[in-house]
Order: structure tokens, then C-alpha cells, then sequence
């Protein structure tokens, strides 16, 4: 939002949120009905084909959005350095508007104007001069409208809003307010308009110079360099009539310069050009890829997660993983994407981060939480993992944390596997487990006397367990076998402290994987499940809470964080991601994988003393649902 909104600032179907794209389902309709039902001679492809080069046109930004977050993440030519947060995601989500609005606008067009119906596929005529009107007119009259904006008046009622990324990425491009793009819709359909009352207008002229403007927008508020260098030693005068990332990053961080569309000829001409615009361009395409300190590992987790990832949809990404219904209409791409996970055996990168000093990444296995459980994906997942920790290590990684990838103790012993393969790695594996442990004791209400514990026993459970007991808590089974395989495990006090029942069962209940619906239905109302697995509950009770899987705030100074790690809430960090920056930031020299656990009391300490805060559920909300 500008600094002093003024008129014509949001867009009038803002109201309709969501559901914003039925503003031109009559129009569509009407276009689809009409090609299908007339006959050869009176069949209109121009109107037709609008809805296609609309959805055209969203596919190209995303493919520049992917790109550009991919990229960034990298490292490699990147421009500016600060980060994006989740504020400049947000403003930044409505970026199919000015679609919605052009949309409107080409069907209008075709309405109102006779000589827009029909046109043909190519005229060379109409391309030239869409050409020549877009160096003249178009690239001048932007030159002055933009200088305009820029005059306090028109910048803190409009284009400040623009202004508000400092980092941009692609589609910072096309974010103003309405007034302005009405603007901008003017201007840019000069060489349009002129081309269809002149008779030269083809569908391929309109298509053409359309895309270029899209994909001149998109190229240009990249975060990172890359037009190479060659092309100006072969072409000198190309600096006057192609902008690069780095140039319109500088009007970006300086305000005052570069502000020209496409073609900086007219900042040479008028002398706003900034002086350090060949030096940026310079540093930004020696600038080499990051080494991380600390690399978290995670993988897709369901089949329509590819889309939360960062490198997805920017405004799903920004928000915990939740059902979509509209997701379910992309099927063929993901199933596209889930194909590609057979055959494609590499990790990419997805995210960096900034802690303090440390450099972070994010890598991706390429696969679903239904593949690790598939006894023929197991060796192929492995070596993925594998090649993951030697790139690491030949990289001088610090720490990896293991992340999604410690679910299955039947993969790789929790990480022990490779420790077995490479016992001279000097980059530390960590799975969190610790840390878990930790948030798991800590977030049991205070003066609780009995707590349930179902699921799967793992190192964590059996942790928890035993140190809950040791605390003078009762632990509580609601299977035999779970109890048998405590009781056997402990003796003395600790056992003792154990128990099974299925009557009469506690208000906090610690709950792993192969928790059941049937088993939730045990429970009373208002009881609090606390996983200690990665992947939380299906929720079966509405009227109990569901804390978060063990995770906890990260500080303010956790830094470029505009993603969600998978079903948590903003910028909560699971237990593995910081079990991993905890272990590089306090330099400790030891693994934690296989059957190593760390001093729990220790790490828990080290977290809260980083700044990482823990999520609590109120026992008086617990005890509100009850009395309700």
C-alpha cells in the first residue's frame, strides 16, 4: 500500500478475493460458445484465443518466479543482499490483476472496436510499426511518466507502493496500485491501438509484443545478473537499448536513477543515469555461488506439497500446508511432478537463510513421504541423501540437518548409515532429536502428574519417556505392546512410573506416528495432543487441542524468511532445522544421529539463549473447551 493511498488505489474486485476470476467468465463463456457454435466464416480465433494468452501469460511469470527463486537461492550473481519478508509476499500476491484487467480490457476492445475482430496470424507491416512505436513514443512517454511518479505527490499516493520492494523479484514488476496501471494499460497499448486502426494488426504482432513486455518486466527485477557480457562487446550500442537486473536494481536502492522502461537511452540523454550501473553490473556477474554453513535437508512431503515449496506458488508458499480444492484441478501437473521424481536423483536447492553470521540453505530430496516408504525406493533415496552430505562436505558445510528425511529408522538407522560409509566426515549430522525432546517436556502444562503416550516408540519416544518418569510423571500406555517395550526398556524408579489403561485417561497426550482416529476418540474433551513425531496428527476431535510438531519462533534475526516450513505457522522453524543452526552456532563437534542423543537440558538452553522461543498451548484453553 502507498504511504497516502489516493484515489482509484484498489482494484474493484477486490472484494471477491479468491474467487476474482469470475469477472471474466462471462466474457470467456461467451467467446468459447460463440467460436464453437458458428460456422468456418464467422468464427472469431481473436476472440477465442484471449482466454489462452491470458493463461499464457500467468505461466510465464511463474515460470519467471520459479526461476528467480531458484536462483537467488544459489547465490550465484546476486544483485542486492538484503532479504524478502513475508510483508513484501503479501503485497505482492495480487499479481495476476493487472491479467484479470488487461483481460477485461481485450475483451472490450474486440466489442467496441470493429476493425479488432478477425485479424489475421501475421502481418509484417504491424510488427514493424508496433516496433517503432514502442522505441519512439512508448519508451519516451514511460521515460516522463515514471519521472512523475517519482514527484512526492504522485510517489506517496501511488507509486511508493511499487517502491516498497527494495529486493525485487520478477513480479515486483507489474505491482502498483490500479490508477497507476490504468496508466501503464494506456501508454503500453499505443502501438495495439494504432496497429488495429490501421489495419496492420495480426494475432501474432499483439502476442509477440505483449510477451516481450512481460518477459522485458520479469528479466529486469530479477535479483540476480544474468546477461552476459558478450553480448555488449558485440554489440557496443546494445547498453543504450537493453536494460539489465542490476541497472533497474539501482532505481530501486537509489530512487533517483535509471528510469527508463526497457531502453536506457533516455536516462543517457537526461543524465539520471547512475554512475555505478557498469560497476554493479560487473560485480554482480563475477559473483559466485554461496557455501552454506548449515544445509537443512528436507523432501516433498504430499502430492500437491511441490506447490508450497518456495520455488512454487510465492503466496501458497507464505502460508502452512493446507488442502486447496483448486490444487486438485493441476492433477496432470502433479502428476507430471511425481513422475519426474523417478527419474530425477539430485537435491536442489530451495531456500537460504541468515543467522547471525551463518549462511543457511534449504535442499530438496526430489520425493514424497509415500516413496520413503516403498522398499524399492529406499537405495535410490539413500544415495541421494548420500551424494547430499559428500557435496557438503566437499563444500565445507558445518552442519546438515536431517530434517523430513529421519521418519523411518528402517532407512538409515536415523543418519547412522552414513557416519558407518564415511566415518571421516567432518560435516556433523544432526536429527534433532534433542532438541525435540526438549520442546516435547517443555510444552506439558505445568503440574501435570499423568501424561498418554501413543504412537510409534522411537529414540524420541523412549527419550521422553524416560525423562518424564525420571521427573515423577506417570507415563501412561494405551497398547500393551507399546507398554511391554517401554517396561523392558527401563528399570527401577523409572519403570515404575509406567502404566497402561484404558479407562480413566489423562488430559495430555503425547502422540507420534500411527496415531488412529479411533484412538483420539479415547480421549476426553479438551485433551491436548502434543506430537513428538515430524508429521502432525490427522485432527479427529474438534473439541481438543492440537499443539504444532515440536518447533519453536525464530528471532528476528533469523533473516529472509517469506516461506512456511511445510504445516507451520510463519516463521516457526521445526526442531531438526534448528537442532542443525544450534550445533554450527555453538561449534559442538559431535554427531547426533543413529542412537546419540545430546544433553537435552543443554541444547533446550541454547535455544532460548539464541532467541528462539517455544509455542505453548494455554492450559486455560484446554480447560475453556472443557467447561464448554
Amino acid at each position: 500500500m502507498a504511504s497516502k493511498p489516493g484515489f482509484l488505489t484498489d482494484w474493484p474486485w477486490t472484494f471477491l478475493g479468491s474467487y476474482k476470476y469470475v469477472v471474466l467468465a462471462p466474457f470467456a463463456i461467451k467467446a468459447t460458445y460463440s467460436y464453437m457454435t458458428k460456422g468456418e466464416g464467422e468464427r472469431d480465433l481473436t476472440e477465442f484465443l484471449i482466454l489462452p494468452f491470458l493463461i499464457w501469460r500467468m505461466v510465464h511469470d511463474q515460470i519467471w518466479i520459479s526461476f528467480s527463486r531458484y536462483r537467488t537461492a544459489q547465490g550465484a550473481n546476486r544483485i542486492v543482499d538484503k532479504s524478502i519478508e513475508f510483508d513484501q509476499v503479501d503485497r505482492e500476491r495480487n499479481w495476476d490483476d493487472q491479467i484479470i484487467f488487461n483481460g477485461l480490457l481485450f475483451y472490450g476492445i474486440h466489442t467496441y472496436i470493429k476493425q479488432a475482430r478477425h485479424l489475421p496470424l501475421w502481418r509484417t507491416d504491424g510488427v514493424i510499426l508496433t516496433a517503432l512505436l514502442h522505441v519512439g513514443p512508448v519508451e519516451y512517454l514511460y521515460y516522463w511518466l515514471h519521472r512523475a511518479l517519482h514527484h512526492h505527490f504522485l510517489y506517496s499516493r501511488y507509486h511508493s507502493h511499487h517502491h516498497s520492494s527494495i529486493v525485487t523479484e520478477p513480479i515486483t514488476s507489474v505491482i502498483h496500485p490500479f490508477g497507476e496501471h490504468i496508466a501503464y494499460f494506456t501508454l503500453f497499448a499505443t502501438p495495439i491501438l494504432t496497429t488495429i486502426c490501421t489495419r496492420t494488426a495480426s494475432l501474432l504482432s499483439i502476442f509477440i509484443y505483449i510477451t516481450y513486455i512481460d518477459f522485458m518486466n520479469n528479466m529486469g527485477h530479477c535479483n540476480f545478473e544474468h546477461i552476459p557480457k558478450w553480448l555488449f562487446s558485440v554489440f557496443p550500442p546494445l547498453k543504450y537499448i537493453m536494460y539489465t537486473p542490476s541497472f533497474h536494481s539501482l532505481h530501486h536502492t537509489q530512487f533517483r536513477t535509471n528510469y527508463s522502461l526497457f531502453m536506457p537511452f533516455y536516462d543517457y540523454v537526461y543524465g539520471t543515469m547512475d554512475q555505478s550501473s557498469d560497476l554493479l553490473y560487473e560485480k554482480s556477474l563475477v559473483r559466485k555461488e554461496e557455501s552454506p554453513d548449515v544445509v537443512h535437508l528436507t523432501h516433498l512431503t504430499t502430492p500437491n506439497s511441490i506447490y508450497y515449496l518456495r520455488l512454487g506458488f510465492a503466496y501458497l508458499a507464505a502460508e502452512p500446508h493446507k488442502s486447496k480444492w483448486y490444487l486438485w484441478l493441476m492433477w496432470p501437473v502433479t502428476l507430471w511432478s511425481m513422475a519426474i521424481t523417478l527419474i530425477y536423483g539430485r537435491t536442489f536447492i530451495i531456500e537460504r537463510n541468515l543467522f547471525k553470521r551463518l549462511k543457511m540453505q534449504t535442499w530438496a530430496v526430489p520425493k514424497y513421504t509415500i516413496q520413503y516408504y516403498a522398499q524399492r525406493q529406499r537405495e535410490s533415496i539413500n544415495k541421494m541423501i548420500e551424494d547430499a552430505i559428500l557435496e557438503a562436505e566437499e563444500k565445507e558445510v558445518k552442519v546438515i540437518s536431517l530434517g523430513l528425511l529421519n521418519q523411518d529408522e528402517g532407512l538409515n538407522g536415523n543418519g547412522e548409515l552414513f557416519l558407518t560409509k564415511h566415518p571421516e566426515l567432518k560435516v556433523k549430522l544432526v536429527d534433532g532429536s534433542s532438541l525435540t525432546v526438549a520442546i516435547v517436556r517443555n510444552s506439558i502444562p505445568e503440574g501435570t502428574t499423568q501424561v498418554l503416550l501413543r504412537g510409534h516408540l522411537n529414540k524420541v519416544a523412549y527419550s521422553i519417556a524416560q525423562a518424564l518418569c525420571q521427573d515423577g510423571v506417570e507415563v501412561i500406555s494405551l497398547r500393551e505392546d507399546e507398554y511391554k517395550k517401554l517396561k523392558s526398556s527401563f528399570s527401577g524408579n523409572v519403570a515404575d512410573k509406567l502404566g497402561l489403561s484404558q479407562n480413566n485417561l489423562p488430559v495430555v497426550w503425547l502422540v507420534g506416528d500411527g496415531l488412529s482416529d479411533d484412538d483420539q476418540l479415547k480421549a476426553s474433551k479438551g485433551t491436548i495432543f502434543i506430537p513428538f513425531s515430524q508429521f502432525p496428527p490427522k485432527k479427529a476431535r474438534k473439541d481438543c487441542v492440537y499443539n504444532n510438531t515440536p518447533s519453536m519462533l525464530a528471532p528476528k534475526h533469523f533473516e529472509n524468511v517469506d516461506s512456511c516450513e511445510n504445516w507451520l505457522p510463519r516463521r516457526v522453524m521445526s526442531a531438526q532445522r534448528i537442532a542443525g543452526i544450534l550445533h554450527a552456532v555453538e561449534d559442538w563437534s559431535e554427531h547426533e544421529c543413529g542412537n546419540t542423543m545430546l544433553n537435552v537440558n543443554k541444547i533446550w538452553q541454547a535455544s532460548l539463549e539464541h532467541g528462539f522461543r517455544p509455542l505453548t498451548v494455554s492450559a486455560t484453553l484446554s480447560e475453556k473447551m472443557y467447561m464448554n
